[in-house]
Parts: C-alpha cells; sequence; structure tokens
C-alpha cells in the first residue's frame, strides 16, 4: 500500500528536480555572466557551480543568443551583451532594455540616420543598390529608395533635408522637402570625387564629408580610375568646396562626427580599400580642433582601437551630448568584440555593446534620440541609452 506524499515533500522532490536541471543546462551551454568581455562562468566553457543560476546567452555563450523577434528573454537587469569597462558606463546604460534585431535581410548595411519629422529611420543596402526605411509606428521595413546609386552614408541636416553619399555616382546629394534632388559635391579642382562615404551638417549650414575608394569596387559601387587622393571636404552654403583634411593627415577616410559644441572634428581612417593604390590607414580615429574660422588644427590620435589585445576597426561614428564617442566596430572574427565601443572625450574606453555581426555605422535615434541605431552586414539593431545622440541624423 502506497503512503501519501505530503503536498511540503513534493515541492521539496520537484524543488530537487529543477536545481539538478540548472545545474545541468550551465554545464553543456557555456553561459558567460555579460559582466566581462568574454570569460565564460567558471574559467572554463561548461563549468558552473550550480548554486548560482546561469547567466542569460549572450554572443560568446555555446549556443550564441538569439536575436530573433521571438527569441526568449535575456534581461534580468542589463542585457548580457552591454558590457562595463569603466564603471562611467553605468550611467550611459539604460536597465532592463535588451538589444533588439530589427530587421536583417541586407548584403551588407550602412549609413543609419534618423528623421526627426518623419518618425522613421533610413539605411542603406550598399550592394543591393537601395536604401531602406524602419517606419517608427508599426516597425515596418520598406524600400525607400531602388536604385539609390549605392548610397552610403546618409544623415539629416539641421532642415530636415536628407543627405547621402553615393558611390556610384561619385557624389553627395540632398533630397529637398518636394523630393528633388541637388547635388552638393561631385568634384573637385575639376577632378571627380572617389566615392564620397559619410557627411555631417554644421550648424553654419556646411557640409563635411569624407571621399575614401571604397566605392570603387564592383561590390559597392563602379571600378574606375581613382582621380583624387582620399580626403575629407567642407562645402559651404554657398557651394564653395574646401579641402580641410589630406591624405597624409589620414589616409582612408571613413566615419565623420563633430563634438556637441562644434569644437572638435572626429575622423575614422580604415584600411586599404579594393584596388587602393593609396597608403591605407591603420583602423584608429583622429580628432581635430575646430577653430572660429572652420579650419583644423592641433590632430591627434583619438585611439588605436586595440582592445584586450584585439584589433577592432572603427567606421561609423556618433557623439552623445556628453562628447562620448560611440564607434561601430568591426573585429572581423574575433567573436564579441564586434558592435560597437563608447569613448569618453579622452579617448578612454568605457563601454562595449556586443552583436553577432560586424557593425557598419550607428546613429541615435527615436522622439527623444535615447535608441542606438546599429546598421551591421546583414541586420539593424537596435538598444535604448541613457543619454541622447548631440546632432541631427
Amino acid at each position: 500500500m502506497h503512503q501519501p506524499v505530503s503536498r511540503r515533500r513534493l515541492l521539496k522532490t520537484i524543488g530537487a528536480a529543477a536545481g539538478a536541471a540548472v545545474a545541468s543546462r550551465g554545464q553543456t551551454e557555456g553561459q558567460t555572466s555579460g559582466q566581462t568581455g568574454g570569460q565564460t562562468r567558471g574559467q572554463t566553457e561548461g563549468q558552473t557551480s550550480g548554486q548560482t543560476p546561469p547567466g542569460p546567452p549572450s554572443t560568446v555563450t555555446v549556443p550564441p543568443r538569439d536575436f530573433g523577434p521571438n527569441a526568449p528573454p535575456t534581461t534580468y537587469f542589463t542585457d548580457p551583451d552591454i558590457i562595463t569597462v569603466d564603471p562611467r558606463f553605468g550611467a550611459y546604460i539604460q536597465a532592463n532594455t535588451p538589444i533588439k534585431r530589427l530587421w536583417t535581410g541586407a548584403l551588407w548595411a550602412e549609413g543609419p540616420a534618423w528623421s526627426s519629422q518623419g518618425r522613421y529611420l533610413v539605411w542603406s543596402d550598399i550592394p543591393n543598390d537601395r536604401l531602406l526605411r524602419w517606419l517608427e509606428d508599426d516597425e515596418r521595413v520598406t524600400v525607400f529608395r531602388s536604385p539609390s546609386n549605392n548610397t552610403n552614408g546618409n544623415t539629416f541636416d539641421f532642415q530636415g533635408r536628407q543627405l547621402s553619399c553615393e558611390h556610384l555616382t561619385r557624389r553627395v546629394v540632398r533630397v529637398e522637402h518636394n523630393g528633388s534632388i541637388t547635388v552638393i559635391a561631385d568634384s573637385f579642382t575639376g577632378k571627380r570625387l572617389n566615392s564620397p562615404n559619410d557627411v555631417v551638417p554644421h550648424p553654419d549650414g556646411s557640409y563635411w564629408f569624407t571621399d575614401p575608394p571604397y566605392g570603387r569596387s564592383l561590390y559597392e559601387g563602379k571600378p574606375e580610375q581613382r582621380e583624387l587622393p582620399t580626403s575629407v571636404y567642407r562645402v559651404d552654403a554657398n557651394g564653395a568646396i574646401t579641402l580641410v583634411v589630406t591624405e597624409e593627415q589620414v589616409p582612408d577616410p571613413n566615419g565623420l562626427a563633430f563634438s556637441p559644441d562644434y569644437k572638435k572634428l572626429y575622423v575614422v581612417s580604415t584600411g586599404r580599400g579594393p584596388g587602393d593604390s593609396g597608403p591605407g590607414g591603420k583602423g584608429d580615429v583622429h580628432a581635430f580642433d575646430v577653430g572660429a574660422d572652420r579650419k583644423l588644427s592641433n590632430q591627434k590620435r583619438f585611439a588605436d582601437f586595440v582592445i584586450d589585445g584585439v584589433k577592432c576597426s572603427p567606421d561609423g561614428v556618433r557623439c552623445d551630448v556628453d562628447g562620448n564617442l560611440w564607434c561601430s566596430s568591426n573585429a572581423g572574427r574575433a567573436v564579441g568584440y564586434s558592435g560597437v565601443t563608447i569613448w569618453t572625450p579622452d579617448g578612454r574606453l568605457i563601454g562595449r555593446i556586443r552583436l553577432p555581426e560586424v557593425c557598419g555605422n550607428v546613429c541615435f535615434g527615436g522622439p527623444k534620440r535615447n535608441r542606438l541605431f546599429m546598421a551591421a552586414s546583414q541586420s539593424l539593431y537596435a538598444v535604448y541609452v541613457n543619454t541622447q545622440g548631440a546632432a541631427p541624423g
């Protein structure tokens, strides 16, 4: 005759079974704590005490985290792929919010820009020759412009007009409010530009843009002869074009950003592109002082982007209202180091955002400009942060 099992004994048995299941999961998956760059709990993959529940999956766990729309929750308090390097970064983390993959399906995602008037995000899928748009109201993604002339970088000026850098046509254009296209720049001293990459507006009405060689490839543009050194230019409101950074100062300039007070200009220097005969960059960022006459001086190397011995080449950059630099990161096969790196104005790394894909560019958006959008290889990601973007688009 079976003895009846008391409710207390039954609950104790169920609890023991659940604890064993948690320990088994930790031993097979090798979860990380999310507070360190890439160490697994228990120092080696698959080791856990069983007394502490394993952390949520991340980009460095086995199996890796699922970023899809039906993925299980990963956030207990902070996202496991938001890494604090310096305690100062804590002030910029928005608790209880996860990194979300909003869309996937690009060949190479670039140039995200936020329209505060239209309340949408536009970004480039360069090889597919199209601009895409994410609508905030229902999170729909639509084709915004196709063909796009292999557009790379995008932004919006102080009047809400979209600026785009076109690889195929080797020009910078502005989309007027009526939809017409104005060519901002396509040549300098009678020679055609290489392939404008990134553009930023200045409050005085000028536009500053980089001109590396990357669009001279078959994949992202057209393999044509280079006519000019790689440089950074300023286009004044009257249309006059001025060379502001030479190839000798910053070879292969890429991403571009002003500090919140417009007294500093940050210029990314990336590696040699396909068919590039120039010196090629070193995957770092340079900072310049911007004078009252808009001339640049006092060039300094901002950071070399070597993190934990891993080269994390930057690409697109944006500043927040406190002057911190948020830089996309391309670490190649170094899992856990691609995504976004965050630096103080004096060049100190304080935080990282890990993504499962190489990140090409970033921007701040949303009604409060407190959401970081990340264009990463095939996908678009976003996460809320406890700060705001400093500039339009």
